[in-house]
């Protein structure tokens, strides 16, 4: 295969397009992406080019796909995205048949419906847990009966040049006839990779809000509460750091020391914790800024998932916040999409 040819890739659930984003980088044209989000397609399209749609998976087919790219999909290279599986979210408990959990299914049947010779698909930790066992075992089961070898994985987006400690499962299915794999998942590109690893790092220059030269660098006003609770604690503390009158009854009552993010400040020389569809939220986590009262911006946020600053997002600002929090960092997709574009070139030139 030429290294010149365009590998060729759908994008499912796309959101903004982290996945979309990192592909491209590593070569491959996008010819479908899906959303059921308007805002999401928004922000893709202005992005990324015109082939992101909003749509319902459980109305999508191959011949609606085809439709809509214009072209025939036979012998597409992959296809990735990240069904939204919040009943297995280690943040929630109790919620096994959360509807939401058979979108992995349908994005599964949408795979076995096309063919691709890889399929990627990135979920919440919590699918390797009991409560997504169920889902997992079937997935693997229809896959595999289906020609598929199936390697699952849990990567720390930090170790793929992410200032940000970001946990998620992989599946990466690999469409072969013989028994041994080609793929393996990528090795870890720190120290090595020259990307920022710390918040100062990422965010130091971004200190003045409002800059009408960056795109979606603003923050909220805190409440006079709230701005009292960040006022009276420094980097890297908890609100376990604040003080009593300062704290929730629920957590002055909260034995078990669960939440300790909330109400807290980041800490300059160490990557953020993970940023979430809520990081515009100073309750939601530690999402107060360093040094300055006020949460981190939407761009900071985005710099912290290692968005360029070129790439603008449209919305409301609490669908900014969930469109840049619920992304796959684009150097992560990267590193993923570039090992396996290496099997597929090579398997070209065979």
């Amino acid at each position: 295969m030429s290294k010149d040819k365009k590998l060729s890739a759908i994008d499912l659930f796309s959101g903004a397009g982290g996945m979309s984003l990192g592909f491209s980088m590593a070569g491959f044209k996008i010819l479908y992406a899906l959303d059921n989000d308007p805002a999401c397609i928004e922000t893709y399209n202005k992005n990324l080019g015109s082939h992101g749609h909003v749509g319902d998976i459980y109305e999508i087919n191959k011949n609606v796909i085809e439709a809509l790219a214009k072209q025939k999909i036979e012998g597409l290279d992959v296809i990735f995205g990240g069904p939204p599986c919040q009943g297995f979210s280690v943040q929630r408990r109790g919620e096994n048949n959360d509807p939401r959990n058979q979108l992995v299914m349908e994005y599964i049947r949408l795979v076995l419906e096309v063919q691709p010779k890889f399929f990627v698909m990135e979920n919440v930790a919590g699918l390797l847990s009991t409560r997504g066992k169920p889902v997992l075992k079937e997935l693997e089961q229809q896959c595999e009966k289906a020609g598929y070898l199936i390697h699952i994985q849990k990567l720390n987006a930090f170790d793929f040049g992410v200032p940000q400690v970001r946990k998620r499962v992989f599946i990466v299915g690999e469409k072969t006839e013989s028994p041994f794999t080609k793929f393996t998942f990528p090795e870890p590109t720190r120290p090595s990779l020259n990307t920022p690893s710390t918040v100062r790092e990422a965010i130091s220059d971004l200190m003045i809000t409002d800059d009408e030269l960056i795109h979606n660098h603003r923050a909220d006003k805190l409440s006079p509460i709230n701005l009292e609770r960040i006022r009276s604690i420094t980097e890297g503390q908890g609100r376990d750091s604040l003080p009593e009158h300062l704290q929730l009854d629920c957590h002055k009552n909260n034995s078990t020391h669960r939440h300790l993010d909330v109400y807290g400040r980041m800490a300059w020389d160490k990557p953020s914790s993970t940023i979430t569809a809520r990081f515009d939220s100073f309750s939601r986590g530690r999402f107060g800024h360093p040094e300055l009262d006020r949460t981190i911006t939407l761009r900071e946020g985005a710099r912290l998932q290692t968005f360029p600053d070129g790439y603008i997002f449209y919305g409301t600002k609490v669908q900014v916040a969930k469109q840049i929090g619920n992304a796959v960092p684009p150097l992560l997709a990267n590193a993923i999409a570039t090992k396996i574009k290496e099997i597929l070139l090579a398997e070209g030139d065979g």
